[in-house]
């Protein structure tokens, strides 16, 4: 049978429960870029309606941030302890309504609140959505596929600039918060077709069976056995999450408030670099699955590096597209890539979904500071939103690549239903 699995094409391998399960994460975290992402592009109208200082409206892209760690640690450990799907379909709901009450904000403090609020769910979502896919899909393809998932954060960022581009003028900020409520439908189909992955049923049953059940995984993972390996993988996130808030966090606002652009000029260069990132997260998860997790990654990563100036010192429009789309391709996207593979095969099955969580959403608390000191640097010292930016970029990149030269490879990995740390 493996080698017929082998012989087949890869798309046919999976099975038609695999393919729902991974269709299920990836309307959870595409549906979650929507709702976030269009956070960023209306910082400043915001900032402007209600008479408050850029910097707080920052703050309050930083609270979401920092929210996700308590969605996620609490989405994790459900996950674990009553499988992937419900907490899926919880923090699909939680984030829709978050962001759609938002959009009725008569105060500035009722705006930061309901966004803070859809931070829970947001971090709810990744580990629930990411461990129900990475286990249910073919090792086989597991990089590439991981990829596809992550790299559909772009798609999301995607719609919601155009959603900007298109229809901002007409709707204002407000109508395009309350689009946020459209993601909610998809808790339809997760109830309706997706099941749990058989090696966490499996896993379960054998806790029981033979009671040893893991009642404290996000502490599991700090025994000496885990310890490493927890705090390299958070090392690696972190970095990750600062690179990718250097890149996109001000983008928008640093072509509104230094450039003077127009709606549809700031969405031009986000939405392609967005296709860009979808594109360079399937390649080099593709490559990650002939020549390994770490060099998918720490390639992107060193090109993110000379990609950062070409963009954010220049003000011809142009250059401003092509180099913003060349970032898509390696700090936005490509190194981005694999962190649902990648951290899925660090973790024993009994501790996974709360490892991943904790790991991906304690970065999000590192990444939640970019936008303040960023934003705090550019109007503090008068020096625009350009120079914080590629600091920013140039530094985490660097740490991004060197925390992976340290980290395992795992590379053909299987995931087992064996008890590891239980």
């Amino acid at each position: 049978m493996a080698s017929v699995a082998a012989q087949a094409s890869w798309w046919r391998e999976p099975s038609k429960d695999q393919w729902l399960a991974w269709i299920a994460a990836w309307l959870g975290w595409t549906l979650d870029a929507f709702d976030f992402t269009v956070f960023l592009l209306i910082m400043a109208p915001i900032a402007e309606e209600f008479q408050v200082p850029l910097t707080s409206v920052a703050f309050v892209l930083t609270i979401t941030l920092w929210m996700r760690l308590i969605g996620a640690v609490g989405s994790g450990w459900l996950a674990d302890r009553i499988g992937r799907k419900t907490p899926l379909m919880i923090s699909i709901l939680w984030y829709s309504l978050a962001n759609f009450i938002a959009g009725f904000s008569p105060t500035f403090l009722f705006l930061a609140v309901f966004r803070a609020l859809l931070g829970i769910g947001m971090g709810a979502e990744w580990p629930a959505g990411a461990a129900l896919a990475m286990e249910t899909w073919p090792a086989r393809s597991r990089g590439f596929m991981g990829g596809l998932l992550q790299g559909s954060w772009g798609i999301g960022f995607l719609l919601s600039s155009a959603a900007y581009g298109l229809l901002y003028s007409s709707i204002g900020w407000r109508g395009l918060l309350w689009l946020g409520i459209l993601p909610a439908f998809a808790v339809v189909f997760v109830r309706r077709y997706v099941k749990e992955p058989e090696i966490w049923a499996e896993n379960r049953a054998r806790q029981r069976a033979e009671q040893r059940e893991v009642r404290a995984p996000l502490f599991a993972i700090f025994k000496r056995s885990m310890i490493g390996n927890t705090l390299n993988a958070c090392w690696w996130m972190a970095s990750g999450f600062i690179t990718y808030y250097s890149i996109n966090a001000l983008f928008a606002t640093h072509l509104q408030k230094d450039l003077g652009l127009a709606p549809i000029l700031v969405a031009t260069p986000i939405m392609l670099a967005n296709i860009g990132v979808l594109g360079a997260s399937c390649v080099w998860g593709w490559i990650s699955d002939r020549w390994g997790r770490r060099v998918a990654m720490i390639i992107p990563a060193v090109l993110a590096i000379p990609a950062a100036p070409l963009y954010l010192l220049s003000t011809d429009m142009f250059w401003i597209t092509i180099g913003f789309v060349i970032q898509g391709l390696c700090g936005g996207g490509g190194m981005q890539g694999q962190m649902p593979t990648y951290l899925s095969e660090r973790f024993p099955t009994e501790v996974r979904a709360t490892a991943i969580a904790f790991c991906f959403h304690q970065g999000a608390i590192w990444g939640g500071f970019v936008p303040l000191v960023l934003t705090w640097f550019a109007v503090h010292y008068e020096v625009g939103f350009a120079l914080p930016m590629i600091v920013g970029t140039c530094l985490a990149a660097c740490s991004f690549a060197l925390a992976l030269v340290f980290g395992p490879e795992t590379k053909g990995q299987g995931m087992k239903s064996d008890l590891v740390i239980a």
